[in-house]
Order: C-alpha cells, then structure tokens, then sequence
C-alpha cells in the first residue's frame, strides 16, 4: 500500500471504529462497503483492508448478501490496543478508565511480587532507571516524557514477572496510560506519592522483596482509581 492509501486506510479504520466503539453504529446495524467507499472517496480495496482490521477485532463480522453488522460489545476484542484507545476517545471514556484501572489493580500487584522472584540484573537496572526518570519529568509539565518512562516501567514489571500472559498485557497498559495524559486524565503534574511509590516498587523488586513490591504495587493502583473519582467521575456513581 502507498504511503497515500495507508494514510487513507488509516483515516477510515479510525472513523469507523470510533463511531462504532462509541455506539453511532450500534450492534445489529449494517454497514455497506460500497456506501463506505462512496463516503470516504476510496476504493473498495481500502474498505474491504479496513473490514479485515475491524472483523479481526471482533467489533463486525461480514456476510454475503448482508453487509458488515456491528457484533455486539460482549464479542469485542477489548484487549486490542486500538479498542482500547477508540474507548477512550468516546463520550464513555469515564467508565472504560475505571474498569481498565481496575483490570490493572488485579494484574499488576501479582505480577510486581513476581518480578521481586523472577527479574534479572539487567531488568532491575532498567525498572531503576525508569523509576528515576519518572522522578526527573515529574515537574514541570513534562507529561509526555513521564509517560514514556511510565509505560517502560510497567511493561518491565510485566515481563519480568516471567508470565508471558501478564507479559502481553504490556501494550494493553501502555494504551492506558496513553489515554489518560493523552485526554487529560492527569494532573499538570503527577502525584509526587505516586512517583514515590514506583521508586518504592523497583526498590522492591531489586531488593527480591515480592511482598513489599506487591503491596506497594496496589497502593498505585488504589491511588490511580483515586484520581479517577477527582479527574473523570462515573457518570452513573450514586452522588455525581
């Protein structure tokens, strides 16, 4: 594909999914891949790219005779990265934050005590100097770069729990995390405790400490469902 119809490809992928994962084409509705085709001034080629991507996701299945019908939302991947990231670009961003959060809250703890067993010199060398550059882009606004050592951060802890499930969970937390800075679900700067207590879990998983590193663990996760009440409240949560 040229660089000109990828850039096509990509445009109606996005499109399509958001308004599919946001519920404007809501399950059972059919989708037409010449009326796609028409509606965007592509080929049938790039729809018939950009219907594999979406049946590969689970969110449409295609039959003859039929068209493209939007699956319904128990059938979805939604563990795929991309999913993930149209969730939370939706109006119900709020909800699909807290359950994620929560999938972390259950995953990571678990998987810290692990690394304490199981990382090698090398991985406690990078979960270390991750933890320090989170310390240093903490101020100032530097949201973009704390959030690369962050994702690098919690991909090692997964990997170096040496469970190769938790492990494919890596981009599904990075999608996370994207999300939150991306749609401004941070504060300008992060919570210096929170910081903290990452330091406080390399220091553990270093040390081979796996009680204090899965404690620790789910103290972030606890104080990252905390920020979610203050920064993107459940709409449908008694009092809000």
């Amino acid at each position: 594909m040229t660089t000109a119809g990828h850039g096509l490809h990509t445009h109606v992928l996005d499109t399509l999914g958001l308004a599919i994962t946001a519920g404007d084409n809501p399950q059972g509705s059919v989708l037409r891949t010449d009326e796609i085709a028409q509606r965007f001034d592509v080929s049938r080629t790039v729809v018939r790219e950009v219907v594999r991507v979406l049946e590969s996701m689970r969110l449409v299945e295609s039959r003859r005779r039929v068209g493209v019908t939007v699956r319904p939302i128990e059938e979805w991947n939604v563990y795929d990265p991309q999913v993930i990231r149209w969730r939370l670009a939706g109006s119900d961003r709020p909800r699909q934050l807290r359950s994620l959060t929560v999938l972390r809250s259950a995953i990571e703890p678990v998987a810290a005590g692990l690394a304490a067993r199981h990382a090698t010199p090398g991985q406690c060398a990078e979960l270390t100097a991750c933890a320090l550059g989170m310390v240093e882009t903490s101020r100032g606004q530097q949201l973009e770069a704390y959030l690369r050592h962050d994702v690098a951060f919690h991909r090692i802890v997964l990997t170096a729990s040496g469970n190769e499930m938790f492990a494919r969970l890596g981009d599904v937390v990075a999608a996370i995390l994207t999300g939150r800075t991306h749609h401004q679900v941070m504060f300008e700067d992060p919570d210096p405790a929170a910081v903290t207590l990452h330091v406080q879990v390399a220091e553990a998983v270093r040390e081979g400490d796996a009680e204090r590193a899965e404690r620790v663990t789910r103290e972030i996760a606890v104080g990252a469902l905390a920020e979610l009440d203050v920064l993107a409240p459940d709409p449908a949560a008694p009092g809000v």
